[in-house]
This record gives structure tokens, C-alpha cells and sequence, in this order.
């Protein structure tokens, strides 16, 4: 019988002198391609290069090396007497276990200012679809493209066994590893500003982390991060991030990002328990932390200015889970490094996500990002009472954090000179007029009197209206658009409440 061949074919080339050695003193010959092949030659291995194969050179600078009868028609050919004896009448040989790995597409394009030109070269053709084929052929071939899994490779080859399960697994690998090297592609000739829902939408995905467990301990749970992306943030002290660390994280950064003075987020559960902007963190976290005292225990808190050693002072003993920063001054992370449960986190600040996507029974929702901005010179005042210029602005304070807590949302604030806070939260209920109750529960009497109040969606009926207005509300902003908006601007007027309408509602389910 004829040796078994193997083609080898890497750009990474981790491992592969070992592994080329084992396939030897199994009997295989030895076939790869260009730098491949020179790279066993320096070994001391034999090797036979493509083109003894193809009877053709490398062309095109590298372009085209295995896409050829002679190289395909050997991976693919099924192992019958008929395809055997075409191969034999043409005067080729099957090949038995190909070793390919691809250009570093993704690695090239995550490179600050590489070109369009310099991303084309590193879109590997052959190596695709060498993988491609043999993942095709797995009952006869082995497909490897992960030098990881040399190791297993050859050990089941040294023990006899006809590997057809590990065979499979392979194959299933290389098909999600050609998949996700199409689909970077795909994302990177995308223009950066394209917002558009594609008829087919292929996400690159590479596991960055396992992690300990999901929302409960009895569901597994890994982030997966886009191919090519850098992290969107960097662990500098703190134990090891589970799942709902990361959702509360990308909340918290989520709203601290929305404002440009110095502004503290504090986020239990993915809903802001406290806000507040002040002419510094240190001035602002005591407001933020007034917010809701009691749920602060054990949140995230945000800031989106270097965190300085006085605001660490003001955090004092508070259990914080995370704490997540642009940056951090060093009398900071001095401060910081006495809290070992705390988990410290800088923001890099990547580029913001293109698509917002969540896993239904039947598939994936995939939306816009909610990024709109409804500045107050563009609301509507639909009712007699005219919000003052400080109720306007503590309005958009509001309207901001209102966008980034859970529906139905209602919001209260209060500010003093240039400081913006958060008093109550109501979040996530079922109707609207509880969500204001609640709302008004945690500011207590005195914070809520005087306050102004955001809402996500319009108020259904006027009942919301006339709770804030017991409260002691003075302003509401709205989106308006209910059938019934000429009665909740008439509960306004009664209660000589400014209310203004945006015409955008910020649903977050």
C-alpha cells in the first residue's frame, strides 16, 4: 500500500515541526506548500513541495498554490474503487490529513491604520478552501486547523484508532472556523458607519473567557468577543468577572457615557440606583450614593473621568462588586488595592457596538443601537405651566437616565447649582402609575417634592400624572403619543405641572 500523505499548509507554524515529525515515524509523506515546505526542509524533514504535485509554480506572488486537481482530487475522493481508480488514471494519489491555517485576517485589520489594500492580501482563498474540502471528506481525512490539536491528532494515530468521532469534531471545527474567518471579512468591507439590517447577518465570534457559571450556577455561560475586536475593557485588580458582573458593567459604562461633566453611575441589576454630575467625581458620588443607599450595597459604579484618590476616599468601605474608569490616578490604585473583592476595570474605549442583538425561542432579535439624543430646545411644551431654565436641565438629566433603565422607567431628579442627581427610580413594573409610586417611594416626600420626573414611554392614562403630582412633582418630560395625551396634559394644567413631549420613546425591555 501506498504511505499516507499529509499536506501542510500554515501560517502559524506553532508546533508544527513536532507534529510533522510524528506524521514521519508514522510512515506519512510529507507535502506542503511555500514557506511550509522550507520551514520542514530547515527541520531536516523530507517534504515534497505542491508543485511536484500540481507541475505548476507558485503564481500571482503566492496567490495560487493549492487549488489544483491534484491537490483537491486527493482530499476529496471518496475512498470507493471508483474514485480510486479515476485518481489512478490521472496519476494521483488521495491525500489523507491536511494542517492548514489561515493569513491572520483578523489580527491584520485590528492593527491601527492598516489599509484596505494590506486587509485584501490577508484574505487567505486556498487555505479555505483546503479546509473547506477535507471538513467535506472527514470520514477519510483529517482536517486540522487548530495547532492546539496536534497533540490529540497524533496520539490517536500512534494508538491505531480510525478516529471517526474525532474526525467529525474536527470537521465541525473547521467549518465554524471558516464561517467566522468569512464572516470578519464580511464585518470589516462593511462601512463602519453602516447601521442597516443585512438579509443575512454573520457575527465572527471567538470565545474570549469561560466563565464560572451564567445568571444561576447551574447554567454554563463564556463571553464571546467579535473577531479582531480589542477588549472593552482591562481587569487591573479584583477577582475573576461572572456573567452578571459583565451585564451590570456594560450598563453602568453604557450610562456614564451619556454625559460630558464629571458624572458618577451607581447600577444594581442592570437599573441605575444612583446618578449624578457635579463639578467633580468626588463631589458627585456622595449624590449618586444618596440616590438609593440601601442598593448601592454590592453595585457597579462608573465614572467617566480618572478616578482620583478623593473619590476612592468617598467610596470608603462600600462593598463595591466593580468599579470601571478611563483611567486612574496611582494615589487611586493605591486606595483601591485595600478593597481585594473589588473588581477594577479601565475602559478602552472601542468602538461602540453596531448592532444590539438578544437570543429568542426562534432565533436572534437584532436592532439598532439606541443612540438618540433628544436635545430640550427640540421638546414640545404642551401644557400652560413653561418648565424654568434649571427644570429644563434637570429634565434632560433625567431623560438620560430614564433611557437606560428597565421599562416601564420613570425617573426622578432634583439639582442643586450645577449639580444633577438621581432621587428615585422606578423600573421594570408592569404598569406605568407603579413605576411612579415607586419612583416616588425611594426619592422619600421630601427629595420627591420638587423634583422633576422623566418617563420612557407616554402615560396611558392620567393616573401617573396625578401620583407625581400628589408627590409634589413640578416637571415631567414624556414622549407623548397617547390616545389619551389631551387627559394627562389636563392632569398637568390642573396641577400647575410643566410638561414637555420629545415625540422619542426609549423602551428598554
Amino acid at each position: 500500500m501506498a504511505a499516507p500523505r499529509a499536506l501542510l499548509s500554515t501560517y502559524d507554524r506553532t508546533g508544527l515541526a513536532d507534529f510533522a515529525r510524528g506524521l514521519v515515524a508514522l510512515g506519512y509523506e510529507l507535502v506542503a506548500s511555500g514557506g511550509t515546505a522550507r520551514a520542514l526542509g530547515a527541520e531536516g524533514l523530507p517534504v515534497t513541495p505542491v508543485e511536484s504535485l500540481t507541475g505548476y509554480p507558485e503564481m500571482l506572488g503566492g496567490r495560487v498554490k493549492t487549488l489544483h486537481p491534484a491537490i483537491h482530487g486527493g482530499i476529496l475522493a471518496r475512498r470507493t474503487p471508483e474514485h480510486l481508480a479515476e485518481l489512478a488514471q490521472h496519476g494521483l494519489a488521495p491525500i489523507d490529513l491536511v494542517a492548514v491555517n489561515l493569513y491572520p485576517f483578523s489580527q491584520t485589520v485590528a492593527r491601527p491604520g492598516v489599509t484596505l489594500a494590506e486587509a485584501v492580501e490577508q484574505i487567505d482563498i486556498g487555505g479555505v478552501a483546503l479546509l473547506r474540502a477535507a471538513a467535506k471528506n472527514f470520514a477519510s481525512v483529517w482536517v486540522v486547523c487548530d495547532p492546539a490539536d496536534y497533540p490529540q491528532v497524533l496520539q490517536s494515530l500512534q494508538a491505531g484508532s480510525s478516529g471517526d468521532e474525532m474526525r467529525r469534531r474536527l470537521a465541525e471545527k473547521a467549518f465554524r472556523h471558516t464561517a467566522a474567518y468569512d464572516a470578519a471579512i464580511a464585518a470589516y468591507l462593511a462601512r463602519p458607519a453602516d447601521t442597516f439590517l443585512p438579509s443575512q447577518l454573520a457575527l465572527p465570534l471567538v470565545k474570549a473567557q469561560d466563565l464560572r457559571y451564567g445568571e444561576n450556577p447551574h447554567q454554563q455561560a463564556a463571553l464571546y468577543r467579535l473577531a479582531g475586536s480589542e477588549p472593552a475593557f482591562t481587569q487591573l485588580q479584583g477577582k475573576e468577572l461572572s456573567y452578571n458582573n459583565l451585564l451590570d458593567l456594560d450598563a453602568a459604562w453604557g450610562l456614564v457615557q451619556e454625559f460630558s461633566e464629571p458624572a458618577v453611575v451607581i447600577i444594581k441589576h442592570t437599573n441605575p440606583c444612583g446618578c449624578a454630575t457635579a463639578g467633580s467625581l468626588a463631589e458627585a458620588y456622595p449624590l449618586a450614593l444618596a440616590g438609593d443607599p440601601v442598593s448601592a450595597f454590592g453595585g457597579i459604579i462608573a465614572v467617566n473621568r480618572e478616578l482620583d484618590a478623593a473619590t476612592v476616599e468617598a467610596i470608603g468601605s462600600l462593598f463595591v462588586e466593580v468599579l470601571v474608569a478611563p483611567a486612574y490616578a496611582a494615589p487611586a490604585l493605591e486606595r483601591l488595592a485595600r478593597k481585594r473583592d473589588c473588581r477594577v476595570m479601565r475602559a478602552t474605549g472601542t468602538e461602540a457596538a453596531r448592532w444590539s442583538l438578544r437570543a429568542v425561542a426562534d432565533g436572534i432579535l437584532v436592532q439598532t443601537p439606541d443612540v438618540s439624543a433628544e436635545a430640550p430646545q427640540a421638546w414640545r411644551v404642551v401644557t400652560r405651566q413653561q418648565p424654568a431654565p434649571e427644570q429644563l436641565r434637570a429634565l434632560s438629566f433625567a431623560w438620560r437616565v430614564c433611557k437606560h433603565t428597565k421599562s416601564n422607567a420613570i425617573t426622578l431628579a432634583r439639582s442643586e447649582g450645577v449639580n444633577y442627581y438621581l432621587v428615585g427610580t422606578g423600573a421594570g413594573q408592569m404598569s406605568r402609575v407603579d413605576s411612579v409610586r415607586l419612583a416616588v417611594a425611594k426619592a422619600g416626600a421630601e427629595r420627591a417634592r420638587g423634583a422633576v420626573l422623566a418617563s420612557d414611554a407616554f402615560f396611558p392614562f392620567a393616573d401617573g400624572v396625578e401620583e407625581a403630582a400628589r408627590a409634589g412633582v413640578q416637571a415631567i418630560v414624556e414622549p407623548g403619543g397617547s390616545k389619551r395625551d389631551d387627559e394627562v396634559i389636563a392632569a398637568a394644567d390642573a396641577a400647575g405641572i410643566a410638561l414637555c413631549f420629545t415625540g422619542v420613546r426609549h423602551f428598554r425591555h
